[in-house]
């Protein structure tokens, strides 16, 4: 079992001076234990995570800067600075920036699982990656993407 140590992650650091590039995307994990993880994002212009599903894990993020457009089970929203975004477990979700900013965000899931192997997994994963290795990447580590199209 993991456990937290006391302590201020500071914000330009995260654990052990990690920063994942995920799939044009920054991510910097900020802690981790068997029951939380958590990471900031940085979302350039245009980037997104497709449909997906966290069979096991409730996901949340914090919003930094930026404005979010999300597809909650089929339903589209948008979330702003000061916004908690609250994707329970088993719910579809996708998130995308369609600004022409760059978003920060805080994000973390519970319990933990596979999630910090996912993004290993996909870090530097290559210029133009295979979407169906992406799919069966993730599908490894328990995220489920959905078909083009489906939303719910």
């Amino acid at each position: 079992m993991t456990t937290m140590s006391p302590g201020i992650v500071q914000s330009h650091t995260g654990m052990d001076a990690i920063e994942w590039n995920i799939l044009g995307q920054t991510y910097v994990p900020k802690s981790k234990t068997d029951d939380c993880f958590s990471w900031h994002a940085t979302l350039p212009p245009g980037t997104f995570v497709p449909p997906h599903i966290h069979p096991d894990q409730d996901e949340y993020l914090y919003i930094l800067e930026g404005r979010f457009d999300f597809l909650l089970n089929g339903v589209e929203a948008f979330g702003e600075p000061g916004d908690l975004i609250k994707l329970p477990r088993g719910i579809p979700h996708g998130i995308f920036n369609k600004s022409d900013q760059t978003i920060k965000t805080l994000f973390w899931v519970t319990p933990t699982g596979p999630l910090y192997d996912l993004f290993w997994a996909l870090h530097n994963l290559g210029p133009e990656p295979s979407p169906a290795e992406v799919v069966s990447i993730a599908a490894a580590h328990a995220v489920d993407f959905l078909p083009p199209g489906k939303s719910k």
